[in-house]
C-alpha cells in the first residue's frame, strides 16, 4: 500500500521556528560535559545550573525542558551504549527462583495492631506457579523451611534453584571480595538433589521471575483488600488463609503449564532436613543465654549449666539432657533481648532493690496494665513501689498472669490506692472456713484452783 497524497507532498521540517538558546554554548560547554560522562548519569538540571553559573544573564530555569530534549537526542545519537537485557526461554522443570520480600507495606493489622512480616516466595520459571509462606526474617532457618516446603508442595524438585546474595545462602570471600554459597545452604541443596545458582551482585534482573512474582503477589493482595473493604484480621491464621486464597487464584491462571511442568520434576528426597540450627550455650548468672546476638532468659535452675539451643525460623527451643525445657518466640529485628519475668521473679522478691536499675527492666511489664499499676504505685509509695510491684509480678508468675491483670484493672478502675495485699486478695480470696480465729491470751485466775483444793481437803476430813 502506497503513501497518501498528503503524505507524499509532506516534507520533513529542517528549520527552527525560534532561535536556539543553546547554540552558542552547546558545543563548547555542554558536549564536553556529556562526553566525559561515560555512564550517562549527568542530569539536565546539573547542566542548566552550570550554564547559569557561567552566564547568569543568558540562562534561566525556564530553559530546562530545552536542555532535556537536546541531551536526550545527543545521547540517542552519540551517547554511550546502554546495558542490553536478554529475554530468556525458560525450560520446563529446569529452574525455581526463591526470595524474601517485605510485606509490612501492605499495612495489614492483626487485632488492631500493625503486623510486621515478610513473605518467602518460590516461583517456577517455566509455569509461573508459586509457593508463598509467612516469614519474620531472612534467616537460614526460614530459607531452609521455605525451600523444602515449596518443593514438597509441588511434589518434586527442579534441576536448579536460584537465589540472590542474601546472607542466609551466601557469604563474602575475604580475599576476593566476591560471594560464595555457605556450607549449610550447599548441604541443603545437595540433600534435595538440586543445583544451586546465585545471581551476580546488584543484578536483581537475573532473579527477575521471582522479583516480578513479588510485585504480582502484592498487587493481587492489595486488590483483594480493596474488595474486602479493610485490612484488619483477628488472628495471623485468618490472614494466612486470606493470602492462600489469593495465591490459589494466581496459580489457577497458570495451571495448564504447571500440570505440564509437574510431570517433569525430579523426585523428592525421602525426608526433609531439620529446618533448625543447633548450638550450645552457657547459662550465665543473670539466668540468660546469648544466641545469634540476642539475649534470652531461661529458668534460673539452669544457671551454670550448658544447654542445647535449637533455632527454628520462628521460635527457640532450650534443651537439657535432650529434654526441651523452654520454648520461646525467636527474636528478630532490632529487639536484642527477651526476658521472661517468670524466670527471675522469685529472686526479685528477695532482692527488690535490683529492680530499679535492672538492665532489662522494661521486659518486666507484661502488659500496659502492669506498667500503669507500677506508675501508680510510684506516685503513692515512692521507692517502696518496687517492693510492691515485684511481689505482684511474682504473684502473676505463680498463679495466672491474666487473673492478676484483671485484678489490676479492677483496682485501677476504682481510683483508690492499692498494694500487693489488695491484689492478692482479689486473685486469691481467703476461704472463710479456713480462717483461724485468734484467741487473746488471758492470765489464769489461780484462786479458783485454791478453792477447789480446799473443798477437796474438807471433804476428806468429813469422811
Amino acid at each position: 500500500m502506497g503513501l497518501l497524497p498528503s503524505q507524499v507532498s509532506r516534507k520533513p521540517r529542517d528549520w527552527r521556528t525560534r532561535p536556539d538558546p543553546l547554540e552558542e554554548d552547546w558545543e563548547t560547554v555542554v558536549v564536553p560535559l556529556l562526553k566525559s560522562d561515560k555512564k550517562g548519569a549527568l542530569q539536565s538540571t546539573t547542566i542548566i545550573e552550570e550554564l547559569k553559573r557561567k552566564k547568569p544573564e543568558k540562562y534561566h530555569d525556564g530553559q530546562l525542558r530545552t536542555v532535556q530534549r537536546r541531551v536526550r537526542d545527543w545521547r540517542a545519537i552519540e551517547g554511550p551504549d546502554k546495558e542490553v537485557f536478554f529475554p530468556q526461554e525458560h525450560v520446563v522443570s529446569r529452574e525455581a527462583q526463591v526470595d524474601f520480600t517485605h510485606a509490612t507495606e501492605l499495612e495489614v493489622m492483626i487485632a488492631g495492631a500493625p503486623f510486621e512480616h515478610l513473605f518467602f516466595e518460590m516461583v517456577l520459571c517455566y509455569s509461573g506457579h508459586r509457593y508463598v509462606e509467612l516469614a519474620f526474617g531472612e534467616t537460614f532457618e526460614a530459607l531452609a523451611q521455605g525451600v523444602q516446603n515449596g518443593f514438597w508442595s509441588i511434589g518434586g524438585v527442579t534441576q536448579v534453584v536460584c537465589t540472590d546474595n542474601l546472607s542466609a545462602a551466601t557469604h563474602e570471600l575475604k580475599k576476593t571480595g566476591g560471594r560464595a554459597l555457605t556450607k549449610r545452604y550447599k548441604e541443603l541443596t545437595d540433600h534435595l538433589g538440586v543445583r544451586p545458582r546465585r545471581i551476580n551482585v546488584r543484578r536483581s534482573n537475573e532473579n527477575g521471575v521471582v522479583e516480578r512474582g513479588h510485585d504480582t503477589l502484592k498487587s493481587a493482595l492489595n486488590q483483594a483488600f480493596i474488595v474486602r473493604g479493610h485490612r484488619n484480621f483477628t488472628t495471623v491464621e485468618d490472614y494466612l488463609k486470606f493470602v492462600d486464597s489469593v495465591v490459589e487464584k494466581l496459580n489457577a491462571k497458570c495451571s495448564v503449564k504447571f500440570t505440564e511442568e509437574r510431570e517433569c520434576l525430579l523426585t523428592l528426597p525421602s525426608s526433609k532436613l531439620p529446618n533448625y540450627t543447633e548450638t550450645q550455650a552457657k547459662v550465665y548468672k543473670w539466668s540468660t543465654i546469648r544466641i545469634a546476638n540476642h539475649t534470652y532468659s531461661v529458668p534460673s535452675r539452669l544457671i551454670g549449666h550448658r544447654v542445647k539451643v535449637r533455632l527454628h525460623p520462628n521460635h527457640v527451643d532450650v534443651l537439657y539432657n535432650e529434654r526441651i525445657l523452654e520454648t520461646m518466640p525467636r527474636l528478630r529485628g532490632n529487639r536484642e533481648h527477651r526476658i521472661d519475668y517468670r524466670h527471675i521473679s522469685r529472686s526479685l522478691v528477695r532482692k527488690p532493690g535490683a529492680f530499679a536499675r535492672y538492665r532489662y527492666r522494661e521486659d518486666l511489664f507484661p502488659s500496659l496494665g502492669f506498667r500503669t499499676a507500677y506508675d501508680r504505685l510510684c506516685e503513692w509509695k515512692g521507692e517502696r513501689a518496687d517492693v510492691e510491684y515485684v511481689r505482684i509480678l511474682h504473684l502473676a508468675a505463680t498463679t495466672m498472669e491474666s487473673h492478676v491483670e484483671t485484678a489490676l484493672e479492677i483496682a485501677l478502675a476504682t481510683g483508690e490506692r492499692f498494694d500487693y495485699a489488695d491484689i492478692q486478695e482479689l486473685v486469691e480470696p481467703r476461704d472463710s472456713s479456713k480462717i483461724i480465729n485468734i484467741v487473746k491470751k488471758r492470765k489464769p485466775d489461780l484462786s479458783k484452783f485454791d478453792s477447789l483444793i480446799s473443798l477437796k481437803l474438807g471433804g476428806s476430813h468429813a469422811s
